[in-house]
């Protein structure tokens, strides 16, 4: 029999039209269904023979495409958990079988390490990434369609930062010396997480008080010089002393750390009554307390690396000293007498 029950499941029993026997589940206890899968792989099979088609292409297959190509590409770490994710999802899936609703629905919601809510900015990333996946597959004539998939709105992008005194606290709770000294450097420079845990000794250059933000890590894909003060510079001759890897911050170990003590980080925020506050949120920090002592705006666009001065216009607000110099270059006198001032006002506005 082709289909027949072996315990509650039923299997199938198909013989290819060159000879060759297959044995499976059908995944069901049901046999319309068991019937219906059969009557699929047998059209399938004889496609394939006599119509010279390929056999479909499992989601696996794609993603190792993915994988490939993301190996060129700074953001690695997030695309391999991405890709896990999506493994634990649609694999054994046929690529041709996967629609936008089907992406929709399995989007992830919640963060496995934080357990909250994630951002329409985290899901539109996990949706980039399976589209990208699909991309690959389509450019390899291995899927005929990219499926649809809405794109989550995002908030417009938010200025979060703390004062001096805040960051002292902040920075004082946090338990381990290792993340004392990342978050002491984040606010000292306002480098990105990925820029600072990839640091290594040979990207430090001491005499010119910089560091080498590689094209490989940058954000924007282009190396920079991230500009060091003397608070910086003091730290990391400190650290320089007793360093026993080659990157710059380290648990004790040769190994890079890949991302920061979440644990740590949020405990010390909570000790410091600061509440909705991120480690991005160091570098808005560091952006927002340079340009409230007067550093112009293009200066710290560059200092930031940041691609465009509108990037940087979002810190705009927080120093006006640059339009009080011109804001006394219209003004008037109103008359003295308060009854000619206001019939004169009603006579403007009834006119």
């Amino acid at each position: 029999m082709s289909i027949y029950k072996r315990g509650s499941t039923y299997w199938l029993d198909i013989t290819t039209p060159s000879g060759e026997r297959i044995r499976r589940s059908a995944g069901t206890e049901v046999k319309k269904k068991a019937q219906e899968l059969h009557d699929k792989i047998k059209a399938e099979l004889w496609d394939m023979a006599h119509l010279n088609k390929k056999p479909p292409k499992l989601f696996e297959e794609a993603l190792l495409l993915f994988v490939e190509d993301a190996k060129l590409k700074k953001d690695f770490d997030t695309n391999r958990r991405h890709a896990i994710y999506w493994r634990s999802v649609f694999g054994g899936w046929k690529l041709s079988d996967i629609t936008g609703e089907d992406i929709m629905t399995n989007l992830p919601t919640y963060s496995t390490t934080h357990k909250k809510p994630l951002s329409p900015s985290t899901k539109n990333r996990y949706r980039t990434s399976i589209l990208r996946v699909l991309s690959l597959a389509y450019k390899n004539g291995w899927i005929d369609r990219i499926p649809y998939v809405k794109k989550f709105v995002e908030p417009k992008v938010r200025v979060r930062w703390i004062t001096k005194e805040q960051a002292t606290t902040l920075i004082s709770n946090l338990n381990l010396a290792w993340m004392k000294n990342v978050c002491s450097f984040a606010l000292f420079t306002g480098a990105r997480m990925t820029e600072i845990l990839s640091m290594t000794w040979d990207k430090v250059d001491f005499e010119r008080s910089i560091a080498i933000v590689s094209n490989d890590v940058a954000k924007s894909g282009k190396a920079r010089a991230l500009p060091l003060n003397n608070t910086a510079l003091d730290l990391l001759q400190k650290l320089y002393q007793t360093r026993r890897s080659e990157f710059v911050f380290h648990r004790g170990t040769d190994k890079q750390i890949g991302r920061i003590d979440w644990h740590d980080f949020h405990q010390a925020l909570e000790k410091s009554n600061i509440h909705n506050f991120r480690f991005h949120d160091l570098r808005h920090t560091w952006a927002s307390w340079h340009v409230q002592a007067g550093t112009p705006l293009y200066t710290l666009k560059e200092m930031g690396g940041w691609e465009t001065l509108e990037m940087v216009k979002k810190y705009a607000h927080l120093n006006a000293d640059h339009m009080i110099e011109f804001a006394n270059n219209v003004t008037f006198t109103p008359h003295e007498d308060n009854d000619f001032l206001q019939e004169n006002f009603y006579n403007v506005v009834n006119y």
